[in-house]
């Protein structure tokens, strides 16, 4: 079995890279696939499943990521029984034994016993800032946001990931050593790294 996992800024196309390399190698392919899961399981709203674990209170937690989950006198309250149920799902994925693509969620640190292939996907923060404005050209003009909220959109969700990766692993998010491939998405369309990365991600796992 073969994992790819895809950690990604925020507007930098690492979803879709992910997707793309997926349907290239024929690969399943993990994403918001995750959050609906979770969300049918405990018969929540898959938005407000994705919104409570982006926004999760880290600091609340009491002991370490790896201890948390698995100490008895351990009380989660409901936002980090979310966080245990999806990495319980993550590792369901990993235990059916077929090749995947899971993007985000830090499914590199939850299954790195699988030794997975382990990209960082980042890009200029313009180049960030111009991707989410075409995605916002296709919503109706009343809820449709700004260039300026874009961008604090951009800061607001890159910190948060930052907070949870370096509460887990101890490193500064988006650290070289954290990952075996780290890709600058600026100035590329997604569709033209797709099948490069998909064909260096090959060559890793044949060594």
């Amino acid at each position: 079995m073969r994992i790819i996992t895809i950690s990604r800024q925020f507007g930098s196309g690492g979803r879709e890279l992910g997707k793309r390399i997926a349907d290239q190698l024929g690969w399943d392919y993990y994403d918001r696939e995750i959050i609906q899961r979770l969300s049918n399981d405990q018969g929540l709203d898959s938005d407000y499943v994705s919104h409570v674990l982006a926004n999760h209170e880290w600091n609340t937690v009491p002991l370490t990521f790896q201890s948390s989950f698995s100490d008895p006198v351990f009380a989660p309250d409901s936002e980090t029984s979310l966080l245990v149920r999806q990495r319980e799902i993550i590792e369901d994925i990993a235990a059916a034994g077929n090749d995947c693509i899971i993007v985000g969620r830090d499914a590199d640190i939850i299954l790195s016993e699988y030794r997975p292939f382990r990209i960082f996907v980042c890009a200029e923060l313009q180049n960030r800032i111009d991707r989410c404005m075409k995605q916002e050209e296709g919503k109706p003009e009343g809820i449709r946001l700004s260039e300026k909220e874009v961008e604090k959109n951009i800061r607001q969700i890159d910190r948060g990931r930052s907070q949870i990766r370096e509460l887990l692993t101890g490193l500064p998010w988006g650290d070289s050593s954290a990952f075996d491939l780290t890709v600058n998405s600026s100035g590329w369309e997604i569709k033209s790294l797709a099948p490069a990365i998909a064909d260096f991600a090959l060559k890793w796992f044949e060594r």
